[in-house]
């Protein structure tokens, strides 16, 4: 039985008298007595409370003097919708449904108030929480939120409290799948003025007076001053045409790989035709069915885990960390120039990137002013601050200019004695203090640092590519790394607000030793005389971000290429070097078609699948897309057991952690470890599980939804 206490969210109802003499308004606030660190959630508990509280607003609405009925949220926090610690201890399908009916059961006692009814948005409103707002007739939102939206379908749900009928009839068919499929998908919540501009709020107000504003914009609307209009249903025919278009989207992505996406599509098309009592009873069927399911819990398993990254495992204490008041990057590559702007914008401070001659420098810093310039066009920098960001990264040929860095990035050819040498010059000018830092994807760290007078100054800070988006950094710990130099490393990534996960410096380190390990053992099959469409095939049913040959083509066949070969060497033959990968790459053949629309698969190249044919060495054992599935499995199992033995992490958590932010790794799958677990690889090849039976199940800290 669990013994979880749920954190109750109360509802305080308190009368505010509207401007103008438009009458009363009753305003229910909902808190949980903790700030903002401790986001309100919605359990059993919290929703009797707020049933409750409107249940006397309504007999005092049909009383008669009452005018208004308002619901807002604590400072920085409307509501963070479901508490899935509590949806997860659900004990059978019974319990799942009565939570579903509980919700639409109470946010319909807002909805049927006689009176006109809003909701303040003053801060985060994902999930059930945004799903209360909806449920209202009118909705202010603060302009500083930055959280809204809609999130389940990335979590094993759906909008499950009324979000699946009432988007598509508020903003249209074709934005509300954006809603609740797209943008979950991509971990794109709205601002307050991306939900203005579709229709999902009514105004954003400035968030300095917000409340007040919003009570004189409700007076004014019940006064009849303010009129807000609604737009038309969309007819039949676009609402069948958009949901089948989404539907063959769905197809062609997913795969069938986790059934939270179709359930909601489901409920969308049955949305227009379909009563609020047969739309919301569909909901609650669709709800507890995939409260129960194991793409529920992996996925809130992997939610909790991303949401307790913000403090690293193993971090020193960060007093101990250096300042950065200068930074410096070796190389003026586009790794190197996307580290430099990340550098310069989120330290604040002059950044200066040095290379072997002064057109490497000078393309360097044109990669530099493209990067901040595509910032200025999506609207995330003005043309002023666009300006002073480009004037903070400088570039030069002399190695001199890095004397007065605080941190130096290296970021040049994957090669050891490259950048060994780079080391060595460096320790020449910087000042003792200073921290030096690889972005090495594969190669020792240590070995790196093993002919410095100071190897104890040297870290991995492995940045993923496109450095901006990707959220991960590998923080790579050699054998000499210090306490101090450790700390400063935490203490950046903190500050370029990316994730650190710790780990110790063995080849390929967590990310590309697994991910190079799937691609190898894909890319083998082939030359082993499977058809090169079955192998990028095999892996469909994980739902992973893209097929292994598109993964190829995004890494660079010769990058890949290079690093299978560096962990062959240094792992030996479990990692695969390819006959037909080499020719590929020798030939520069294009690995695969463009792609036939925004967020579709790419298929292979039949060149590249040509190629493959006529290179094959050795037996020919074609296998099926299952045989490859499992071959791939098999091989990731044996590997993390490898991983955790060497003590790469100090435990599978930061495996799955490292999966899901530096490889893209659906929430769904919970990262790789519960996928092994549930589908019973890691017993099967280890002899155990990889994480203890209910750690995937309940996790510490949840909400959405």
């Amino acid at each position: 039985m669990s013994t979880y206490t749920e954190l109750v969210t109360h509802a305080f109802a308190r009368d505010v008298q509207l401007p103008d003499g438009a009458g009363t308004m009753v305003l229910v606030t909902l808190d949980n007595g903790f700030d903002h660190t401790r986001p309100t959630t919605f359990g059993p508990a919290g929703l009797a409370e707020l049933e409750t509280t409107l249940r006397a607003v309504g007999e005092r609405v049909a009383a008669g003097g009452v005018a208004a009925v308002a619901v807002t949220g604590k400072p920085y926090v409307f509501a963070a919708g479901a508490d899935l610690k509590q949806v997860t201890t659900a004990a059978d399908r019974d319990s799942a449904l009565a939570l579903a009916q509980a919700g639409h059961r109470v946010f319909n006692l807002l909805t049927d108030l006689p009176v006109p009814t809003f909701a303040f948005v003053n801060g985060v409103a994902l999930g059930g929480g945004f799903e209360l707002a909806l449920a209202a007739g009118y909705r202010t939102a603060a302009a500083d939120v930055r959280a809204l939206g809609l999130p389940e379908t990335s979590l094993g749900l759906v909008p499950g409290w009324g979000g699946a009928y009432r988007v598509p009839r508020l903003v249209g068919v074709v934005a509300a799948l954006d809603v609740i499929l797209t943008r979950p998908a991509a971990n794109k919540p709205f601002t307050a003025a991306q939900a203005a501009q579709i229709g999902l709020v009514d105004v954003v107000l400035d968030p300095a007076d917000f409340l007040e504003q919003s009570i004189r914009w409700a007076a004014a609307v019940v006064r009849g001053q303010v009129e807000v209009p609604r737009r038309p249903l969309d007819d039949q025919a676009t609402w069948d045409a958009a949901t089948a278009a989404a539907r063959a989207r769905l197809e062609e992505v997913v795969h069938g790989s986790r059934p939270a996406p179709a359930r909601a599509l489901d409920l969308v098309a049955a949305a227009r035709t379909a009563s609020r009592d047969e739309a919301f009873a569909a909901e609650d069927e669709a709800l507890a069915d995939l409260i129960m399911s194991d793409e529920m819990r992996a996925s809130v398993y992997a939610f909790s885990l991303v949401g307790s990254a913000k403090r690293p495992v193993g971090a020193p204490d960060r007093s101990l960390a250096t300042p950065v008041t200068r930074a410096g990057v070796v190389g003026a590559g586009l790794m190197a120039a996307q580290i430099a702007v990340l550098l310069a914008q989120r330290l604040a401070v002059p950044v200066v990137i040095r290379d072997l001659d002064a057109d490497r420098v000078a393309a360097g810093l044109a990669a530099v002013r493209r990067q901040v310039e595509a910032q200025v066009e999506r609207g995330r920098l003005t043309p002023d601050a666009a300006q002073r960001l480009l004037g903070q990264v400088t570039g030069s040929t002399e190695l001199s200019v890095f004397a007065g860095c605080d941190l130096v990035v290296e970021a040049v050819t994957e090669l050891l004695d490259v950048k060994k040498r780079v080391f060595a010059e460096l320790e020449q000018v910087v000042s003792p203090s200073a921290v030096l830092a690889t972005n090495t994807s594969a190669l020792s760290v240590t070995a790196m640092a093993a002919h410095l007078s100071h190897p104890e100054r040297v870290v991995g800070l492995h940045f993923f590519n496109p450095v901006a988006a990707m959220p991960l950094v590998e923080v790579v710990q050699a054998e000499a790394t210090s306490p101090e130099t450790l700390a400063t490393a935490f203490e950046v990534v903190a500050r370029l607000r990316k994730t650190a996960v710790l780990v110790t410096d063995h080849p390929g380190f967590v990310v590309n030793r697994l991910l190079v390990l799937l691609l190898g053992v894909v890319v083998d099959a082939v030359d082993h005389g499977t058809d090169i469409e079955v192998a990028d095939r095999a892996l469909d049913p994980l739902g992973l971000p893209m097929p292994p040959f598109e993964l190829l083509d995004l890494v660079g066949p010769a990058v890949g290429l290079h690093v299978l070969q560096s962990l062959h060497d240094e792992l030996g033959p479990r990692f695969p070097v390819s006959a037909g990968l080499t020719t590929v790459v020798a030939d520069r053949v294009p690995i695969v078609l463009p792609a036939r629309g925004k967020g579709l698969p790419r298929r292979v190249d039949p060149a590249v699948a040509a190629v493959f044919a006529a290179h094959r060495t050795g037996e020919q054992v074609p296998l099926d897309e299952a045989g490859v599935r499992d071959a791939v499995l098999a091989a990731l199992s044996t590997e993390i057991g490898r991983m955790l033995a060497e003590g790469v992490v100090s435990d599978p958590r930061q495996i799955d952690l490292c999966m899901i932010l530096g490889a893209g790794w659906g929430f769904h799958l919970g990262g790789i470890c519960p996928y092994l677990d549930r589908t019973g690889w890691s017993t099967r090849v280890l002899g155990h599980r990889l994480l203890e039976p209910g750690v995937a199940d309940v996790p510490e800290v949840a909400a959405v939804g």
